[in-house]
């Protein structure tokens, strides 16, 4: 196995609009970056694209953007920070979210965020509010070398 070099700390935020395919170009913004820095993505790509879809479908007017933040903290063990903000301020998603009934569409999200994320909240902006959430991050060549 090669040895793990040292990772520095590494962020990076972008506006989306408010659509699916914002949710979608986040996703996939957050997944070129974790793993351009030597992360691998699978946790900390599918709890973005969590976040993202529900500013999308809850948290912002079409006409209203969303802000991605994606910050790593390569401690041991190494995090990503994962933040979407908002600019609604009135829906705040519940500290423990409940499963959908079997047979419904949607309403897992934030289900898998909080067994995914070893964290996660809502803080309120002035503006809005900004869900997060704290992800552990494994080496990109670990999970290759497996």
């Amino acid at each position: 196995m090669p040895e793990q070099t040292p990772h520095r700390e590494e962020e990076f935020t972008r506006l989306f609009t408010s659509t699916r395919r914002g949710a979608h170009l986040a996703r996939a913004s957050a997944t070129q970056h974790l793993a351009t820095w030597g992360y691998s993505t699978d946790a900390a790509t599918l709890v973005v694209a969590e976040l993202a879809a529900n500013a999308v479908a809850h948290g912002s007017a079409s006409s209203q953007d969303f802000l991605l933040h994606v910050a790593v903290h390569p401690d041991r063990p190494a995090t990503v920070r994962g933040e979407v903000s908002d600019a609604c301020a009135d829906q705040h998603p519940q500290p423990h979210p409940c499963l959908p009934d079997n047979d419904a569409e949607s309403g897992r999200g934030l289900v898998l965020v909080e067994a995914l994320a070893l964290a996660w909240g809502v803080a309120s902006r002035p503006y809005g509010k900004t869900v997060w959430a704290v992800v552990a991050l494994g080496w990109g060549f670990d999970v290759e070398d497996r």
